[in-house]
């Protein structure tokens, strides 16, 4: 039998051989994942969505549109639709931005409407549709966990949706708007330079604005009429 501080010591090399080491040029980017753990699914669903509905997102570099399918991802497509008609999408920031690969946003600038959604996840939807140049989809911490955050594809990333990555809708206007976001910090903390997920949920636009002030962010988003 192992002793006790032999096993200690053995489980603390097998950690450290499990973590992920970043290698430069070889190592792809990591997936677009929430740091948040999972929580408790919410007790009712979010009231359903039209069956297809047009978005407009006014941001710093311009403007673009996206179209939803609600047969696609019917709970994301809910979940969206709710955020935008609570106008929950103002002074949003595109804060994992990574050229060549997705734009990340969704997390609120108030630390206390992060602190909420983090209770509000929702179950994930089958993969109906491929991550695709310009699908929208939510990121996620695992499953189960989807709640306020999202990327849009800037390639075609199909290894995504063998991971459970539900696209719910496309940018139909706008791409080259999308692709415009700055992209400079690279990759979020604690793997980048870039902003940390964990500092964003809890001190909000406060932190962004004094150490990544360069992003670009969400003015407002509304359904077309």
């Amino acid at each position: 039998m192992t002793h006790p501080k032999h096993a200690s010591v053995l489980l603390a090399l097998l950690a450290l051989q499990l973590t992920p080491v970043a290698c430069k040029d070889k190592t792809p980017p990591a997936q677009p994942r929430e740091a948040a753990a999972p929580t408790p699914l919410p007790p009712t669903p979010d009231a359903a969505a039209p069956e297809s509905f047009r978005v407009k997102f006014e941001t710093t570099k311009g403007d673009f549109t996206v179209e939803v399918t609600r047969a696609w991802a019917p709970r994301g497509a809910d979940r969206f639709y709710r955020l935008v008609t609570e106008g929950y999408f103002k002074d949003i920031r595109f804060f994992r931005v990574l050229p060549g690969f997705m734009a990340q946003f969704g997390l609120s600038g108030n630390p206390a409407l992060n602190a909420k959604m983090d209770t509000l996840r929702i179950p994930d939807d089958p993969v109906t549709q491929s991550n695709k140049r310009g699908m929208l989809t939510f990121a996620t911490a695992g499953p189960n966990t989807r709640s306020n955050q999202f990327f849009i594809n800037y390639r075609d990333n199909a290894s995504l949706d063998v991971q459970g990555f539900s696209p719910f809708g496309r940018v139909v206007d706008g791409m080259t708007v999308v692709d415009a976001m700055y992209g400079g910090y690279g990759e979020g903390a604690p793997n980048g330079k870039g902003p940390s997920q964990e500092l964003i949920a809890t001190q909000g636009n406060e932190y962004l604005q004094r150490a990544f002030p360069k992003l670009d962010y969400i003015k407002s988003a509304t359904i077309v009429k």
